[in-house]
């Protein structure tokens, strides 16, 4: 039973793991929270919803244009939305992000209606036993595919000029700017590629429960922002540390036939961290000058 749920809360983790990676991007450079991204991840899973079923398009190439059209739609709201008030006020720029959320979800439900709409099984998917363990290959896919995308997201952050240039920006964005780092389009790059990971989650998700509604991306969207301050908000191991942390204790606590309080104790963890280490698990105390 424990394994089970530790499987089960692996798949889950690595799905909030993904949107919370472009929750701690955004910090990093900005200190926005972006609370427009858990909308992303429905449009995501709307696109490759269309493209399945009226295109009829396999799971794989629906996946890699759903990240596309996001990361797209990423970077127009940062052009938008957001950098028009980049001098000002946090609270002004706070409120202007749960406005684009409300945009995107109201407006989806206008196109598309509020119905929940069933996500077309696009290919042949099997139950492994082992001893009296279950695993998925649902579970095994969104692993594989969650691994993949952290490890080429490291890969960007760590050896790309890109990664380079989004460390010197989170760094110090006047310093980076007096570098000849071009920063407009450094934040930009972050949005694409935040927005592409939330998309792949979305279509996951859409694929891993099988139905889609405007609204999907409100709950996740919360959780992944609780999983990045688990981990410590603005650093990407911790994000994905925070979103396995989150969803193997939503599994657990599931398993013990408590799933309508798995909400209430993701926010308690919220309230733990804050408590005890507010800088998250993996993050730092910094001195700061007034």
């Amino acid at each position: 039973m424990l394994i089970q749920q530790l499987i089960n809360g692996i798949a889950l983790g690595s799905i909030y793991a993904l949107i919370a990676l472009g929750y701690t991007m955004v910090y990093g450079i900005i200190k926005l929270i972006n609370f427009a991204h858990g909308d992303v991840y429905m449009v995501g899973a709307f696109v490759a919803f269309f493209l399945i079923s009226l295109f009829h398009l396999s799971f794989f190439p629906a996946l890699l244009i759903a990240m596309v059209a996001c990361a797209v739609l990423g970077v127009l709201i940062e052009r938008i939305a957001y950098k028009p008030l980049r001098n000002e006020n946090r609270l002004t720029v706070l409120i202007t992000a749960i406005g684009v959320s409300f945009l995107l979800e109201y407006g989806m439900m206008y196109f598309v209606k509020p119905d929940p709409r069933a996500f077309p099984a696009s290919f042949q998917l099997h139950n492994f036993h082992l001893g009296g363990i279950v695993i998925s290959s649902k579970d095994i896919l969104i692993l594989l595919i969650s691994l993949a995308l952290m490890l080429i997201l490291t890969y960007v952050v760590n050896r790309t000029k890109t990664g380079k240039a989004m460390r010197a920006v989170s760094f110090d964005s006047d310093a980076a700017k007096l570098m000849g780092i071009d920063v407009d389009k450094t934040i930009s790059a972050t949005f694409a590629i935040g927005s592409a990971l939330a998309s792949a989650a979305g279509v996951l998700v859409g694929m891993y429960y099988g139905q889609i509604d405007p609204l999907m991306g409100i709950m996740p969207g919360l959780k992944a922002f609780i999983a990045a301050v688990i981990g410590g908000i603005g650093i990407i191991p911790g994000a994905a540390v925070g979103g396995l942390i989150l969803g193997v204790t939503e599994a657990f606590v599931s398993g013990a036939g408590y799933s309508m309080l798995r909400d209430a104790v993701a926010f308690t963890i919220l309230i733990i961290i804050l408590i005890i280490k507010p800088t998250g698990i993996m993050g730092k105390n910094v001195r700061e000058k007034v």
